[in-house]
């Protein structure tokens, strides 16, 4: 078994100058095992779902990825979860601490689901995952989402790829 490892996320195709396309191959349910997996943790304000200061936080924490040598180089993912209507955290994957930012951990085995389609269907993507976990007898399963790419790339390439990871 695989520790602290995502599926190849293959980068080749980048039309945008800003996300390559993603690849569903090998993603729709993969396991994944996180042991102390290391992730910087941020948290964007919502309204009822609607995320107010994503474009903001996900700039800064970017920002300092790109500047120094933190970011994974291989699968770095961000693992989104609604914390409640009025917030979210976001996990991005790093491989060092970055100054100024929350380091975490996560740990748990995760089995994947590939969605494609708009962020209104999130909430059926949330009961598919939730009734995954329950399949697998973890009635308090953590649900994660990957956005795979920004509005503007998902329109650009024609698809809006979302892979869920359901706590099993």
């Amino acid at each position: 078994m695989n520790m602290n490892v995502v599926p190849r996320i293959d980068t080749s195709t980048n039309t945008t100058s800003c996300c390559a396309k993603f690849n569903p191959e090998g993603w729709d349910g993969a396991e994944v095992h996180f042991r102390d997996k290391a992730f910087l943790r941020a948290l964007t304000r919502s309204v009822m779902h609607i995320p107010l200061n994503w474009g903001t936080v996900f700039g800064r924490v970017l920002g300092k990825l790109d500047a120094g040598a933190a970011v994974e180089p291989e699968g770095f993912v961000v693992l989104s979860r609604e914390l409640s209507p009025w917030s979210a955290e976001h996990l991005f994957a790093i491989r060092a601490a970055v100054p100024g930012e929350e380091v975490t951990t996560l740990s748990g085995d995760f089995v994947t689901k590939v969605f494609e389609g708009s962020f209104a269907e999130a909430r059926h993507w949330h009961e598919a995952l939730h009734a995954n976990s329950l399949a697998h007898g973890k009635p308090d399963g953590r649900a994660y989402f990957y956005y795979t790419t920004c509005p503007k790339c998902a329109k650009a390439y024609g698809k809006n790829y979302v892979v869920g990871f359901a706590e099993v």
